[in-house]
């Protein structure tokens, strides 16, 4: 027996806004991200991944589910070719391990490589830095058991950005950002 209230539950209707939460584990169990606090994500736009959209669709407020994610379906296959070394001397004195640049540094001379990446600095060498294009969750498949803790009407800006920030976020945007270099 359903009480009026279920009833009166707003159903995920693209575009909406779904407040999680997550736990993120890879398929080995080790945990990647943990959402103990619910953070809102815009469905219908840039906000989550395809797969996890789809499960949420015409779902409501309280439901549940484990999702086992193939890397096609979450962040891509890793790629080799998006590692490659670049000459020390293009980037700023000042560099270490994890730093990303959006896009390749100003100078770079590698040319077979998409130029609209994020690219991560891998290792620091005293001639050169390896730098890896890949998201860092890339070839991983994921395992992601989530909760809806709230359903609500997207406003006209977040429809307009296809989002619930001005910039797009990832399934994984509230891990802790690593240092920026643009």
């Amino acid at each position: 027996m359903h009480s009026l209230c279920d009833h009166l539950r707003m159903q995920i209707d693209p575009p909406c806004v779904v407040s999680l939460t997550w736990r993120l584990e890879d398929a080995q169990g080790q945990l990647i991200d943990e959402l103990a606090e619910p953070v809102e994500f815009f469905v219908g736009g840039d906000d989550l991944l395809s797969k996890v959209e789809e499960a949420l669709v015409g779902q409501s407020e309280g439901f549940e589910a484990t999702l086992h994610l193939e890397p096609e379906h979450a962040f891509g296959e890793y790629d080799a070719d998006l590692v490659f070394f670049e000459d020390r001397s293009v980037f700023p004195e000042h560099i270490e391990e994890g730093m990303q640049f959006d896009g390749l540094p100003e100078g770079a001379t590698t040319r077979d490589v998409p130029t609209d990446a994020v690219y991560t600095i891998t290792e620091v060498y005293d001639s050169h830095v390896v730098l890896d294009g890949n998201h860092p969750l890339a070839g991983i498949a994921l395992v992601l058991a989530l909760k809806v803790r709230d359903v609500r009407t997207a406003s006209a800006e977040e429809v307009e950005h296809r989002s619930v920030a001005t910039s797009p976020l990832s399934v994984l945007s509230t891990l802790p950002p690593p240092p920026q270099l643009h």
